[in-house]
């Protein structure tokens, strides 16, 4: 679950924001508290709240006082838009530069792609 070479308190930001991605964590519902995080994730409190403060500077966690963490409505669509950009970025423009470079049309990428989806959703075409 944690991976090597990022820091603590931004997997446990992203495993939180994740959760709310998924549904699992819903919109006003309450968050996990630091110390429960601490505990799940065997680190220091004070990693915990550096990732939960990383939800409250993105406005994506509330504090309600008295109370604890809360996931803010509308967070899900900020962070599903914030995540679909990312992956245009990661993924798709350096497809589209390569298609390019390849000479591909843009029939050619939908094909491929449709093709690819095809194999990997269908368990008697998918033999990976």
């Amino acid at each position: 679950m944690i991976e090597e070479g990022k820091p603590l308190f931004v997997q446990i930001a992203e495993h939180i924001e994740d959760s709310i991605v998924d549904g699992s964590l819903a919109e006003d519902g309450q968050a996990p508290s630091t110390n429960e995080l601490a505990a799940f994730y065997h680190v220091n409190p004070a990693t915990a709240a550096k990732g939960i403060n990383l939800l409250v500077d993105k406005k994506v966690l509330a504090k309600r006082r008295g109370i604890g963490m809360f996931v803010t409505p509308g967070s899900r669509r900020q962070l599903r838009e914030e995540r679909r950009a990312a992956f245009i970025a990661r993924f798709i423009d350096p497809l589209l530069a390569e298609a390019t470079r390849l000479q591909l049309s843009s029939d050619d990428v939908i094909t491929a792609l449709r093709d690819r989806i095809r194999d990997t959703t269908d368990p008697e075409r998918n033999v990976r």
